[in-house]
């Protein structure tokens, strides 16, 4: 289980913030209060993304439920209030309530997402991801995140593993050399790993990556893996090579720290409450998806090609010795996040 202190540094701020505000709960800590807290979120994709219907609404609805309908949520699809480059600052800012998204993609002013989406060839499985920054007690790498994510006035309240983040491409990946001179899309982490490789990372919007593929302006992308039947991309792509560059790719879910501050007490407690539930549930959701995908590009005649364990070892050390120190520059934070990485690698492998 989730030791209770998961959210400590935010608990913190908020009672720091309540001491100071003239606000007075229509209802003791130990229940609902009487009044309906809505809030408005806008993430960085719409409906067509995996992380809609398999991670942000599952989250909402958890939310919702647990408040025993206190607090409610509407969502809405990007472009509807911003874009999506520009929706995690939205949030922050407090133009919306909240944001769900990759904090290093598309909202790269915080170096610490990078933790809490994932290293390049770092965790495995959504079980090794809780461990190292939730579960167990010697690493926490999460409360890293958390820390940024006050600074920049938001509050983290719900992960979920993607799954693996391929490489889908028109040509066949075995090795890491088969990545050097390609064109591929890649944002923000994966643009450090697609350089290691020796490949040359193209940065887009989602939108324009299924066209491009199709043109022939880039040779393939770095995607989610369930989620490319969402977008079509078993129809332009003749390969996904698995692992990928990520094994474990997670999406986060951030809400307005001033919002937060607002609910009661026992609102955010029920809210912390779902934190663990919701990133396995939504988790299991995505891997059954991923299946579904890889399965949808084999019957358009495309090819699933697994990567040997020995390639993999060395996609892993190369970017053990040259992208996570890219990751570890970028903040104090970030250093201590690659650090203790390393060594749950050390400890637990």
């Amino acid at each position: 289980m989730r030791p209770k202190t998961l959210f400590a540094p935010a608990i913190a701020a908020a009672a720091v913030a309540l001491a100071f505000s003239p606000v007075t709960f229509a209802a003791d800590n130990d229940g609902p209060p009487d009044t309906v807290t809505t809030w408005t979120f806008q993430p960085a994709f719409d409906s067509s993304d995996a992380g809609w219907h398999r991670g942000l609404l599952p989250w909402v609805e958890a939310v919702e439920e647990a408040t025993e309908g206190t607090v409610k949520i509407r969502v809405e699809p990007v472009g509807s209030l911003t874009s999506g480059s520009e929706a995690f600052g939205a949030a922050s800012a407090g133009m919306t309530d909240g944001y769900a998204g990759w904090a290093t993609v598309y909202g790269g002013e915080m170096p610490e997402g990078m933790l809490a989406y994932g290293l390049a060839m770092g965790a495995t499985s959504s079980e090794e991801a809780w461990d190292a920054m939730w579960g167990n007690p010697d690493y926490r790498i999460g409360e890293l995140v958390q820390e940024a994510a006050n600074e920049r006035n938001l509050h983290w309240v719900g992960w979920t593993n993607q799954g693996p983040n391929a490489m889908f491409s028109n040509f066949p990946i075995e090795k890491l050399e088969d990545l050097q001179g390609k064109k591929m899309r890649a944002g923000g982490p994966q643009a450090l790993f697609h350089q290691a490789m020796g490949g040359s990372p193209v940065s887009m919007d989602a939108g324009d990556i299924y066209t491009s593929i199709r043109l022939g302006a880039i040779e393939g992308t770095y995607w989610d893996t369930g989620g490319i039947k969402d977008m079509n991309f078993q129809e332009v792509i003749k390969y996904a090579s698995l692992p990928g560059w990520n094994p474990a790719q997670h999406q986060e879910i951030f809400v307005n720290l001033d919002a937060w501050n607002e609910l009661t007490p026992w609102q955010q407690e029920k809210i912390e409450g779902i934190f663990e539930e919701t990133y396995f549930k939504t988790s299991a959701m995505h891997a059954e998806a991923a299946d579904d995908a890889l399965q949808a590009l084999i019957d358009e005649g495309g090819e699933v090609i697994e990567m040997s364990e020995e390639e993999v070892q060395r996609m892993r050390e190369k970017s053990i010795e040259e992208v996570w120190p890219k990751v570890a520059e970028l903040s104090e934070r970030n250093a201590k996040g690659v650090e203790l990485w390393q060594r749950y690698f050390e400890e637990n492998q």
